[in-house]
Order: structure tokens, then sequence, then C-alpha cells
């Protein structure tokens, strides 16, 4: 199965909200503060499909992701796949996605951020071939609450 970008008014962009919410769900209890997920509506999403880029495998929609270029980087955020069909390397091709895309947007570097607390994605990660550059606290907390992840490409 082939990545396709999702356009604004694509009905994919609402399987998209319902696949990163049952992917993210997991998080819950585990990771504070609790994830951004939870203030994604149907309208943001659609937003974000018209102003970043969505893109996402399968119909239905069994893996989608949100690319959003950044200066000097291209930022990967809310990936998700459906849990079934996770280690089928829908992540991989995501990720080989967001490389192509950078690099004909002209930007050399892969960033995303996870969650101290979760060490599977941390894996996940360093397999694709991300390494940790940073960590940093949300808002109120005194503690680091998230890892940045880079590439270079």
């Amino acid at each position: 199965m082939t990545p396709e970008r999702i356009a604004p008014e694509d009905a994919r962009v609402a399987e998209a909200l319902e696949l990163i919410r049952g992917a993210f769900a997991g998080m819950e209890g585990r990771i504070d503060p609790p994830s951004s997920m939870h203030r994604m509506t149907l309208e943001s999403l659609t937003d974000d499909a018209r102003t970043k880029e969505l893109w996402g495998i399968g119909t239905p929609l069994i893996a989608c992701v949100i690319l959003t270029e950044k200066p000097g980087r291209l930022y990967i955020g809310k990936l998700a796949v459906a849990e079934a069909m996770q280690g089928k390397g829908l992540a991989r091709a995501l990720i080989g996605v967001a490389e192509e895309r950078a690099r004909e947007l002209g930007l050399n570097l892969l960033e995303l951020e996870t969650r101290v607390e979760l060490t599977e994605n941390h894996a996940v990660f360093t397999r694709l071939g991300f390494v940790e550059t940073g960590r940093k606290a949300h808002a109120g907390y005194d503690r680091p609450t998230s890892i940045t992840f880079q590439k270079p490409v």
C-alpha cells in the first residue's frame, strides 16, 4: 500500500481523527500531561490537512501522519498506525514520505517529539534512524516531559 496525501475535503480526514484517537488511547494514564490529541477535532484536523500535510495509508485508513514545515526542518506529528497493523512497516513508509517531502522542500532534517514515558516509541524511532537531541518540559512542569528526536535527510 502506498502513502497518499489526504486533501481537506477527503472523507478519510475523519478516519484519520479516529485512527489517531485509537492509536493514542494507550497513552491514557501513562503520560503527564495528557496528549494534545484530546484537543483535536474534525475541524482542526481538516485545517491541518489544508495548512500542513496529512498523509495516510489504506482505505479504510490504517496509518497516518501530519507533516509540518518548520524553519530548517520537517516536523512529524501524530504518527499513528492501527494496532492490528503495527510491525508491518507502515511507520517506516510514512517516515519515507517525510524524507522525500523534506528533500522536495529543501530541508535536510526531520524532527519529532515523543513523551518521556513512551520508551517503546523511543526504540522505534531509534530503529528508524532518529537520535535524541533534547528534552523539554511542558508548561507548568519542573521535569522533562518530552524528548525531541531528529534525523538528517
